[in-house]
């Protein structure tokens, strides 16, 4: 779509809705694809400091797959509340508030000496965490037509696969390479690392976001006219619900139970990963980091070529259905190479072209269904039910280690529950999920 903003003689382009999205996304983007690294970051980091921090402080694999759940358990209990009073307060105060919080609740745990200590600052990390995922993906359909949303929603979710990517090999190096500096542990130099930087990086939200896109004076009248008439456009079949109207929608708890079959397969990949690749290889901490990163990097190339892919479409439960099929035939060829480093490797590449590339597809989702508080609510009730996920992977893996010696059987039965995803998504799905994007 296209509007003529100056006479042809002057040489001043027409706007475009391409054009505009284009430079609302360089102003957004760069900051939120940060911010949400270093959240993503703060969710992984306890995986690489896990082989440490067992051994300096003595805990068993079910110690460190309850307190790596506790995170989880105080995330979805404050999720829901906090995305509420992102809608209250504004996006861009209270997502500062998450950061900051959350960044010195990470930094803390440098202090940790016991399991009681483990459990109760991941619960804190949580909690000040809650909202800030779903904040943003509510803050994106503010901003963003339901036709670029696939490849927006893709570039944020980049930031996670480049946690991965970045994250592993820095961890290795800061725990092999710190490792007893100052005093201080390699593991808690790390989070020093993931939460130092959060309280910087909550000071830049405060100045470059804006609410809304009447708010943006950065933007012309015109540009504002023609991006907000979009939206508006593309939202007219979509009711403003409340919470409880949200939840009532066909579909939306079927969408949740998807979520949570995905975010099983995630957190088994971001927990076990670098567990796996330590057993397979034997190798040092730095080693490992850069392997680690292999999964990611595969999941960040597919989350732009779906993204986009997505876009074009507009099919996207048939997508992300496509990479929840991908993500479970990693986790079977994992179970099944799970000594062999070389065809673990492939297996997890696999794995993360699937499982990390099926998450931004799937955020497409819920727009479909509800816009205002509805919206707000809703996508973090979605996530919060989804992140129970993160409560049943690694407790579910790390027992059954404990318990058989192996992750080969949790491995095939996280395999088997994203099968289950693809089939709801392939064959459950109401209409208005189904509905093209490319049609409205």
């Amino acid at each position: 779509m296209a509007i003529a903003t100056a006479d042809p003689l002057t040489g001043t382009q027409p706007l475009t809705e391409a054009g505009i999205v284009r430079k609302v996304a360089w102003r957004l983007m760069p900051l939120i694809m940060v911010c949400y690294l270093f959240a993503f970051f703060d969710r992984i980091n306890i995986s690489f400091a896990k082989f440490q921090l067992q051994s300096d402080l003595g805990f068993s694999n079910v110690a460190y797959g309850l307190g790596a759940s506790m995170f989880v358990v105080g995330y979805v209990i404050f999720e829901v509340p906090s995305n509420l009073a992102l809608y209250r307060v504004g996006a861009r105060r209270w997502i500062a508030r998450i950061m900051i919080s959350w960044g010195i609740a990470t930094a803390l745990m440098i202090f940790i000496r016991t399991e009681w200590h483990f459990y109760v600052l991941r619960f804190l990390i949580g909690a000040m965490e809650a909202g800030f995922a779903p904040g943003i993906l509510y803050y994106l359909t503010l901003w963003f037509p339901a036709s670029f949303r696939g490849r927006i929603t893709s570039f944020m979710f980049v930031a996670s696969a480049f946690a991965g990517i970045l994250g592993a090999p820095v961890a290795g190096l800061i725990l092999g390479g710190l490792n007893g500096v100052a005093g201080l542990a390699g593991w808690q130099w790390l989070f020093l690392a993931g939460g130092l930087p959060c309280l910087i990086l909550g000071a830049l939200v405060l100045t470059r976001l804006d609410d809304r896109i009447s708010d943006a004076r950065w933007l012309s009248a015109e540009e504002k006219d023609l991006l907000s008439s979009r939206i508006a456009h593309h939202n007219r079949d979509i009711g403003d619900h409340s919470l409880w109207g949200a939840i009532k929608q066909p579909g939306f708890l079927l969408v949740a139970l998807v979520y949570f079959l995905l975010q099983v397969g995630s957190y088994g990949l971001n927990f076990w990963g670098p567990d796996l690749i330590k057993t397979a290889s034997g190798g040092a901490a730095a080693s490992v980091g850069f392997l680690t990163a292999i999964p990611y990097l595969c999941g960040a190339v597919s989350m732009i070529v779906i993204g986009r892919l997505s876009d074009a479409s507009g099919e996207r439960p048939k997508f992300v259905a496509g990479l929840a099929i991908a993500a479970a035939a990693g986790f079977f060829l994992a179970g099944l190479f799970d000594k062999q480093i070389v065809p673990l490797m492939i297996a997890l590449a696999l794995l993360g072209s699937g499982i990390v590339a099926s998450i931004p597809t799937f955020w497409t989702l819920p727009a479909k269904l509800v816009t205002g508080v509805g919206a707000a609510g809703g996508i973090a009730l979605i996530n919060t039910l989804g992140q129970f996920g993160g409560i049943v992977s690694p407790v579910m893996v790390g027992w059954v280690k404990d318990l058989t010696g192996s992750t080969t059987p949790a491995l095939y039965g996280i395999g088997c529950l994203c099968l289950v995803a693809a089939g709801l998504l392939l064959f459950a799905m109401p209409e208005s999920l189904r509905r093209n994007d490319r049609s409205v």
